[in-house]
């Protein structure tokens, strides 16, 4: 009988852990729901879109983050990169969690007639990363409210220049992810339903890289070709083998892409011309497929190049455009990802989406971080049809800023009750509130 009551109160325990765990994930996204909750997430959203600043000029944004982090008290140092911002909630002790929303905009004229338009001409939020900064912002009101429960440091990023500028990579250089054990990215995204989120383990956006060569021969006139060395032939043979790389020379299952997108040779019908320039980007999902590629892309055009008496010169562009390596997600993350946002949004609303040949700067923190993951947060409306990133019309359901806010912070708040009793103490926030650095 004794131990009939002592097997009835441990499962009545362990009944009793499960519900708290799964109803204090469900209790972040009623918290992000409430409307005074809400209204603020969204007026911040509203603001940033209507102020739009480019890759390395989110001086205003970075003030505005800076604001909101003050008002609740959380701690701060910067800038990084110019103006990145990294804020700190918890312990201040190991494990580090960090949790990323990037800030910049577009070089892009808005299309989109509603009362919070760009206010900034050829300037415009087109990928959401204002709707990234409001859910990051809201993720930290949650977490600060929590702050006692933390069983370690949360370590919120918000990084600048993501668009082609790399700022994460500036932000690693700067000594950010230090001490950072694991860390949560997310994206806006219209390709899944409204109330879904999607990711998958391993490999999920391609490395890219950009490259332009200029194929040099001999110019003439059109009618006697014989006297020239015809750089628009040449550089017609070397894009056709470009293409084989990928055809003759990638494994089938390895996806690979190399798009020659740039052609430009010639200004006059009846004249061939002394040089053709042409461009384009490559892409892979690993880091020995983008490094094969970058290698034979260049031999290819030299060599084809030479083949017809022309000589060839290649350029990565590297000054402008830095590599973007894959972005890998952790497996053991994976897991913990799914179980975290199942709980907020339920089973059925947990995709597993395919890898896509797009490119994020997210990737440069797999190289410094022991375990990174990056998801994607649906806002797809079947009522209405929303644009995709990087177009003049694209809008925000705001209804999804809840769910991102929710996600990321039970994300950082379980990761530390699993592993924040198991830790060594391998370093510690300084006190400063408001280091600027």
């Amino acid at each position: 009988m004794d131990f009939s009551k002592h097997l009835l109160l441990l499962l009545c325990i362990v009944v009793s852990v499960l519900f708290d765990c799964t109803n204090g994930s469900s209790m972040l996204l009623e918290r992000a729901k409430e409307p005074e909750f809400m209204d603020w997430m969204v007026g911040i959203r509203r603001r940033l879109h209507e102020n739009p600043e480019l890759g390395y000029e989110e001086f205003a944004t970075s003030e505005l983050i800076r604001k909101e982090l003050d008002s609740m008290g959380i701690v701060y140092k910067h800038p990084y990169a110019v103006t990145g911002i990294v804020g700190f909630i918890g312990t201040g002790k190991p494990p580090f969690v960090g949790l990323r929303a990037d800030m910049d905009a577009l070089p892009i004229q808005e299309g989109v007639e509603w009362a919070h338009k760009s206010k900034v001409p050829g300037k415009m939020h087109a990928c959401g990363h204002d709707s990234h900064v409001a859910m990051l912002l809201g993720a930290a009101k949650i977490l600060q409210e929590r702050s006692s429960e933390l069983q370690g440091t949360v370590v919120l990023i918000f990084q600048p220049a993501e668009e082609g500028g790399g700022g994460a990579k500036r932000m690693i250089d700067e000594g950010v992810v230090q001490n950072i054990d694991a860390i949560f990215g997310f994206h806006i995204t219209s390709e899944i339903p409204f109330g879904t989120v999607a990711s998958r383990p391993g490999p999920i956006m391609a490395g890219s890289g950009f490259f332009e060569a200029v194929i040099t021969g001999k110019g003439g006139h059109a009618a006697i070709p014989q006297h020239t060395i015809d750089p628009i032939i040449a550089a017609s043979n070397v894009i056709v083998s470009l293409q084989h790389l990928i055809s003759r020379e990638a494994d089938p299952l390895d996806s690979q892409v190399v798009t020659v997108a740039k052609f430009q040779g010639g200004s006059a019908y009846n004249v061939i011309p002394d040089s053709v320039t042409i461009g384009g980007t490559f892409r892979a999902f690993s880091k020995e497929s983008f490094m094969q590629l970058t290698r034979r892309i260049e031999e290819v055009i030299v060599r084809q190049a030479s083949v017809q008496r022309c000589n060839a010169t290649v350029d990565f562009l590297t000054d402008k455009h830095l590599f973007f390596p894959p972005t890998i997600n952790n497996p053991s993350l994976h897991a913990h990802f799914q179980k975290v946002a199942s709980d907020i949004v339920g089973p059925a609303n947990v995709r597993e989406c395919q890898p896509v040949m797009g490119a994020e700067d997210f990737a440069f923190f797999s190289d410094a971080v022991p375990a990174t993951y990056y998801y994607f947060v649906g806002m797809q409306d079947e009522s209405k049809s929303l644009a995709s990133v990087h177009n003049p019309f694209f809008t925000i359901n705001e209804g999804a800023l809840p769910n991102g806010a929710a996600i990321h912070a039970s994300l950082a708040l379980n990761y530390l009750s699993e592993f924040g009793n198991n830790f060594p103490n391998k370093g510690k926030v300084d006190d400063a509130s408001h280091d600027e650095l």
